[in-house]
């Protein structure tokens, strides 16, 4: 193909023997966590699969595209079939820091949703989605990327499970959930993906987020306990307790100066929010500054 668009051109020029080589090799690298060789077969055909250029991804547009006559198999594979799933996301990790490491990379969490249909998925229920800007039935679950000079990835992910479910043993136990399964927020699932990370020896400068994490007081101050900087956006009515020595405001006014050299942006603002840091960070200073540190 020939094309004077740069872009395009630039979009199509991996090599795609070291790419696949990479490829095999990390297919290698978690094959030891399925139990038997079909499932580790097929673990790569959903890889591809979802990395394929498909209109749509679900078991029944891979398992064509594989070849598969039905669904059957790539579903057994995410249902039924027996490999580690957990171990398999620390090899991710591992294999993500190995080769995107960055002495300044940032954790970056954050939630997305899937639209559903019925009342049977687990955690579905009507809640606010971003995927589609409004409440909807959905499955919502929150995601940890990292985040360096060389590029970035997802490490991690905590399926969220609302109330309505951990409040119904039975309804937990039909959808194959542990009865027992006790309710946790946004904001402490994010906590335990990040202690996940940092307890596997990795470290990270930074974890940053939206208003859903900067608004909880418990995650900051687990960041604090770990030594680990943060910037998280906060709602502009948040109050700020100021340290020994500090001389950081309460508020978050929309015209007045909000730091040395700083000042908030003029009406209209994208987002009511600002931003808090962790006590071990620094702020530099934004190109445009929607918020401040």
């Amino acid at each position: 193909m020939k094309t004077n668009d740069h872009a395009v051109a630039a979009g199509h020029s991996v090599d795609a023997v070291p790419w696949q080589e990479a490829f095999e090799g990390l297919m290698d690298r978690i094959a030891g966590r399925f139990a038997r060789i079909e499932p580790r077969r097929r673990i790569r055909h959903l890889v591809l699969g979802l990395l394929a250029d498909l209109p749509r991804k679900n078991c029944w547009t891979i398992a064509e595209w594989a070849g598969e006559a039905t669904p059957d198999a790539m579903q057994h594979l995410l249902s039924r079939a027996k490999w580690d799933a957990d171990a398999v996301r620390d090899d991710l990790r591992d294999y993500v820091v190995e080769h995107l490491h960055d002495a300044q990379a940032v954790l970056v969490v954050d939630e997305t949703g899937d639209v559903k249909k019925g009342s049977h998925t687990v955690g579905v229920q009507r809640q606010y989605t971003g995927t589609a800007g409004r409440i909807e039935n959905a499955q919502v679950a929150v995601y940890l990327a990292y985040a360096g000079r060389r590029g970035h990835a997802a490490l991690d992910r905590e399926l969220y499970i609302p109330r309505s479910w951990t409040d119904q043993p039975d309804r937990c136990r039909a959808a194959g959930l542990d009865p027992d399964t006790a309710f946790a927020t946004k904001p402490e699932l994010a906590a335990r993906m990040i202690t996940r990370f940092l307890n596997s020896g990795h470290q990270t400068s930074w974890v940053a987020g939206d208003e859903v994490y900067g608004g909880n007081p418990t995650l900051r101050a687990a960041l604090e306990d770990r030594a680990t900087g943060y910037v998280l956006a906060v709602a502009r009515t948040h109050e700020v307790t100021p340290g020994p020595g500090s001389s950081a405001r309460t508020s978050w006014p929309r015209s007045s100066p909000s730091g040395p050299g700083r000042s908030c942006p003029p009406e209209p603002e994208p987002k009511d929010t600002a931003a808090t840091t962790g006590p071990t960070s620094t702020c530099p200073a934004p190109r445009q500054a929607t918020a401040t540190c």
